[in-house]
């Protein structure tokens, strides 16, 4: 050719190989992206999803209604004020002054407004032990939390001065606060030692400070680069808190492993004798159409949560799948071009009782693999029945729990335990008033709302939700004249059980408004409250399930249909992946549900697992777990399309990819584990169940199962019916000696 380079096939090739010539062009185009990125998302500012968008159903509705109104829902507050003898009444004397003194201490703060008192609302409870003082909180209520502490210290002053008596003071201001102040920073300290953790990794892994640091970098780059993306799109798809930290997890995860493999094979084969170029033109024809592979499955897998219809999950999936999309273009076009910049300067500062080869290491290629990992495949490969029968049937015992598997909303009490005194009080204040302090709340809508007609049902509905069963009282009414809206909030029987609170807002929903609001005409009535929008989120993310299921599942076939060209390999690669999620969806089970071992994580009594948690478990390893198994089928293919038997391919793909799984796999399961130190309950689960799952995969799956499974099948593993011959060819491999030996012939012109 009259350039002067013989042509590869490949999009990771060409990629890699124009990045190494125009070195400085190519970084210089990535720097320019993450800044303009960033520079035009910090202009933009980040548009966050509105409580109205956050559900569809009557949740939604409610929100919808109240929003259109203009009203802004104040933070409310409630003191506890409780006899600590069993014989203290509400009548006493000292109790009604210690009622009325935390009446004056609240109002004297000037941050509260529509303070009553508990003789006027009837809130007290029924052995009339207990009872409440409410009010709201002034000003919004997202910041609400801000400005609760002169309330809490006045509070405090009355409960000095009233030792027979328990005052105590929650709401959603006093919540606020005190979570910020418990575990504010926990996401924060997390966030920020995951990338430590992953460095730390990485120079055991590499032995060499500059190439541990390219990995960080460039993942850091690309986090960077999509939170300014996420700024940009939140004005089309709104984004949240949740979905930045979700997108840095991945972000680093992938970004770090993407980098990992490139230079684990740049390095390889510069340990096998070639030169620089070489090496380079190998790893962006392999190791980079691997990252390539597994970068459009992992985003697949990600795309399968805009199909849940919950905006939380939406933000998520598309923050994650934009991160994946930047770290995979990095790894396979500045990646190279900062290898080609550095040269051998990429071992520069090493660390000596840490660099894994010595010079004479470096020029016997036969050290690359792993001793472990080819003592474990002597006996997988000799009898691979054996190993299949037992690691599945391992797997399916670990994932048999799961089949009882528990999902709600969790409470205060789950989410924290008791370490924190405002859960004991949340926990005492639903003991006397079940249901009081997570009330249904009825929006009522009507063209007049103090028409005859609709303050009649509005009575009617109050005093059937009492006879129903439905509530224990008191129902409060609050109207909003200019907006023609009625706020009715009905304390639940059932309480904190969200099982029995949810037959109880059933009788609601399905019994006393069709008989009393219902009969009014144009009048709507939906029914909110966290008992009701636990529910509506289950009923939506159960709808969800099947058809996200089938996305990913069915893309994710194809995919590797078209990348491998094998049947058996796209089928293999889909069982693979289904029985480590559901070992992972056991393992979550057993500890946080049924309890087992649960004390090892400070998981004890939380009875049940996160409702959104199942199905994004799902789609994240279902895309991370493509991270190994492209990386480690494609060296198996890359060395049966070389002459190698299937076998022998399997040994040395499994063996060869070892140190790299190994490596990614500590670095994510690290990362995860983080998170599973956390105090709250619902991260906990996350970070255990990801790590759990990492673990799994990167071990008895890749390791065992998957080279048992192949050597099975034996040449049954390339397997392409004719009639699939006409699909499009993405496979583009170079095997190393073919590479190689284009770059090393020399070229007529």
């Amino acid at each position: 050719m009259g350039n002067g380079e013989t042509r590869v096939r490949g999009l990771a090739a060409r990629a890699g190989g124009w990045s190494a010539r125009h070195r400085w062009a190519a970084v210089g185009i990535w720097v320019l992206f993450v800044v303009l990125a960033m520079g035009l998302g910090s202009a933009a500012g980040r548009v966050d999803v509105k409580d109205s968008d956050q559900l569809k159903g009557e949740t939604h509705t409610a929100a919808k209604i109240i929003e259109d109104a203009g009203i802004d829902e104040p933070a409310s507050e409630t003191v506890l004020i409780q006899a600590k003898d069993a014989g203290g009444k509400a009548t006493d004397a000292d109790f009604r002054a210690a009622v009325a003194a935390v009446m004056k201490a609240v109002e004297g703060t000037g941050k509260v407004t529509d303070v009553t008192s508990p003789y006027d609302t009837k809130t007290i409870s029924k052995d009339g032990r207990s009872a409440l003082v409410q009010f709201d909180m002034r000003g919004e209520a997202d910041t609400a939390g801000d400005r609760v502490e002169p309330v809490l210290k006045a509070v405090e002053e009355v409960q000095k001065e009233h030792g027979s008596l328990r005052i105590e003071e929650i709401g959603g201001a006093s919540m606020m606060k005190t979570f910020s102040d418990a575990f504010g920073d926990d996401f924060e300290k997390a966030e920020l030692s995951a990338v430590p953790v992953a460095l730390g990794i990485l120079l055991i892994a590499f032995g060499a400070l500059v190439a541990a640091l390219l990995p960080v970098l460039l993942a850091v780059s690309a986090i960077m680069a999509t939170m300014g993306l996420m700024g940009i799109v939140s004005h089309v798809m709104p984004m949240s808190d949740t979905a930045n930290s979700v997108m840095l997890l991945v972000g680093l995860a992938v970004g770090v492993d993407y980098c990992l493999f490139y230079l684990r094979r740049e390095r390889e084969e510069r340990q096998a004798g070639r030169d620089s170029r070489t090496a380079l033109r190998i790893a962006a024809a392999t190791s980079g159409r691997a990252i390539i592979v597994s970068g459009v499955t992992v985003c697949v897998a990600m795309a399968g949560m805009l199909f849940t219809g919950l905006a939380e999950f939406e933000a998520m999936g598309l923050a994650s799948l934009m991160v994946v999309a930047v770290a995979m273009v990095g790894s396979v076009t500045v990646l190279p071009a900062l290898l080609s910049l550095l040269g051998e300067r990429v071992e520069k500062g090493k660390i000596p009782w840490l660099h894994p080869e010595s010079r004479l290491r470096r020029k016997r290629a036969g050290n690359r693999e792993s001793r472990f990992w080819t003592a474990v495949l002597k006996g997988v490969l000799a009898k691979p029945l054996v190993y299949v029968v037992v690691a599945a049937g391992a797997l399916l015992a670990i994932a048999a729990p799961a089949l009882g598997m528990k999902t709600q909303n969790l409470t205060l009490d789950q989410e924290f335990g008791d370490s924190l005194p405002i859960v004991q009080t949340y926990n005492r204040v639903n003991a006397s008033f079940p249901g009081g302090s997570e009330p249904a709340e009825v929006i009522v809508k009507a063209a007049d709302i103090n028409a005859p007609e609709v303050t009649a049902a509005l009575a009617d509905f109050k005093a059937r939700a009492i006879s129903s069963g439905a509530s224990r009282g008191p129902v409060e009414i609050k109207l909003h004249d200019a907006q023609n809206l009625a706020f009715v909030y009905v304390p639940l029987v059932g309480g904190s059980d969200f099982d029995k609170a949810g037959q109880s807002l059933d009788k609601l929903r399905d019994e006393v408004r069709p008989a009393t609001l219902g009969k009014v005409e144009g009048l709507q009535a939906p029914i909110t409250g966290q008992v009701a929008g636990s529910k509506d989120f289950n009923d939506q993310l159960t709808g969800a399930v099947v058809p996200v299921f089938a996305f990913v599942i069915i893309f994710a076939f194809v995919l590797m249909l078209l990348s491998f060209r094998s049947l058996t390999v796209a089928i293999t690669s889909i069982v693979l992946n289904l029985l480590s999620v559901g070992a992972a969806y056991g393992i979550l089970v057993a500890v946080f549900q049924h309890g087992w071992g649960a004390s090892l994580v400070g998981a004890e009594g939380v009875g049940a697992i996160i409702t959104w948690l199942p199905l994004f478990l799902f789609v994240i390893l279902f895309g991370l777990s493509m991270d190994y198994h492209v990386f480690v089928v494609s060296r198996i293919r890359e060395a049966r399309l070389k002459g190698r038997t299937t076998k022998d391919a399997i040994q040395h793909g499994v063996v060869t990819t070892a140190g790299v799984v190994t490596s990614a796999a500590v670095i994510m399961v690290a990362v995860f584990a983080i998170f599973g130190t956390l105090s709250m309950q619902s991260m906990k689960q996350m970070g255990v169940g990801l790590a759990a799952a990492v673990l799994i995969d990167a071990t008895i799956i890749r390791g065992v199962l998957l080279p048992a499974v192949m050597a099975l099948l034996g040449e049954r593993n390339w397997y392409l019916p004719k009639w699939l011959h006409r699909l499009p060819d993405l496979t583009h491999d170079e095997a190393a000696d073919v590479v190689a030996h284009e770059v090393e012939e020399p070229v007529r012109v």
